[in-house]
């Protein structure tokens, strides 16, 4: 017997989580490993699978200029139902909190077949922020009938939802994929990067490009950010700009001409991860960087008003910063300064997992479908 499984994702943070578990899953004999991206982020996807050598076997190249959520999730759903008619999955695994996420899960439920949900049970409880991805994962907690969620706080959220078949506590599987990227012989394909002074400055890597934070909350952002710059010699800002429109041309406005503020184009996996473990702090919007950076010793400022990942700030690995310009200068000011401020997160345990997320993930499908008799072990139980 065996059971055919089909991942699903589109988006770069989607691949770099799931590329390891799919690699994972194509070890093991009992299971017949699938995939199929939708491509909602084609550029920056397609420079992780090459990364860990994916081809995938279905691909539906949605993509298309300044595209709307709409346009993602139609176009998602109607690819998916050839892709389904012709290779007839047992299960489909979703990542997440994207329209990707949400319309596989959708179409799987229209074809009656299973749903696991990877890096399930994040909330913030405000259906509008981060705005779709709340709904998006609240949506498809309510779909799926595996939900695998990264840590204990992750599965009490599930409880709350009266969701409580089929939960497996896992870790995150971003901390699996960090084992295999990030290496101290690195070399970084951006000349700049191979030239920074890691030792004798101050690399603080920025990433800011949320549809929450568009607008005011931005430009407050970036104007902190300048001054940080501004008023501390001993830094240098590195920000691969995502390639919104919106994010670039915000960037350009606030943080262009300053010698020691560095806007760069997105970097792929590697890079990023090997950028993030020789910078000093980290200051992002995103949320895999809040799990990854803490993995590798790096504080992480989070700029926006509250996290789906309550579990980093009990454990001291990563501050709210907000979006308002004061409060994230200040907190910057106060971790280039203050020693011991810094050193009381850089050496907070990472609640995010232990680098097994994917084999217990693998082993819950198994179990699920009969292949083994024992329910696999929970993360950090």
């Amino acid at each position: 017997m065996s059971v055919r499984v089909m991942t699903i994702f589109g988006t770069r943070p989607e691949a770099i989580k799931m590329a390891p578990l799919m690699k994972e899953l194509q070890s093991r004999p009992g299971i017949e490993a699938l995939c199929c991206v939708t491509a909602q982020h084609r550029q920056m996807l397609d420079s992780v699978l090459e990364i860990f050598r994916l081809t995938p076997d279905y691909d539906l190249d949605i993509m298309e200029p300044r595209q709307t959520l709409s346009t993602i999730t139609t176009k998602c759903l109607l690819g998916l139902e050839g892709v389904f008619e012709q290779a007839k999955p047992d299960l489909v695994l979703v990542h997440g909190d994207t329209s990707t996420t949400f319309a596989g899960a959708l179409a799987a439920f229209y074809h009656r077949i299973q749903v696991g949900h990877v890096e399930a049970g994040l909330r913030t409880w405000d259906k509008w922020s981060p705005f779709p991805e709340e709904m998006d994962r609240k949506l498809v907690g309510d779909i799926a009938d595996l939900h695998f969620a990264p840590t204990k706080a992750n599965r009490d959220n599930l409880f709350r939802e009266d969701i409580r078949d089929g939960v497996f506590i896992t870790g995150n599987t971003v901390i699996d994929a960090l084992k295999t990227t990030v290496r101290p012989d690195f070399r970084f394909t951006t000349p700049l990067l191979n030239e920074l002074d890691y030792a004798g400055k101050k690399i603080v890597l920025v990433t800011c490009h949320r549809r929450e934070n568009y607008g005011q909350p931005m430009a407050d952002i970036m104007t902190a950010l300048r001054r940080i710059a501004e008023d501390f010699p001993d830094v240098e800002l590195v920000y691969p700009v995502h390639l919104s429109p919106v994010v670039r041309e915000a960037a350009g406005k606030y943080l262009s001409g300053h010698p020691r503020i560095h806007l760069i184009d997105p970097l792929d996996v590697e890079e990023m991860h090997n950028l993030m473990a020789r910078a000093y702090l980290v200051m992002t919007d995103s949320g895999g960087l809040q799990e990854e950076a803490p993995a590798l010793g790096r504080p992480v400022l989070v700029l926006r008003k509250e996290t789906e990942r309550p579990e980093a700030v009990a454990a001291g690995t990563v501050k709210l910063a907000g979006v308002e310009q004061e409060t994230v200068y200040s907190m910057a000011a106060e971790l280039l300064t203050d020693e011991a401020a810094y050193a009381a997160m850089a050496h907070a345990v990472n609640p995010y997992g232990d680098g097994h997320a994917c084999r217990r993930i693998a082993d819950a499908i198994e179990w699920k479908f009969g292949l083994r008799t024992d329910r696999p072990e929970a993360f950090g139980m």
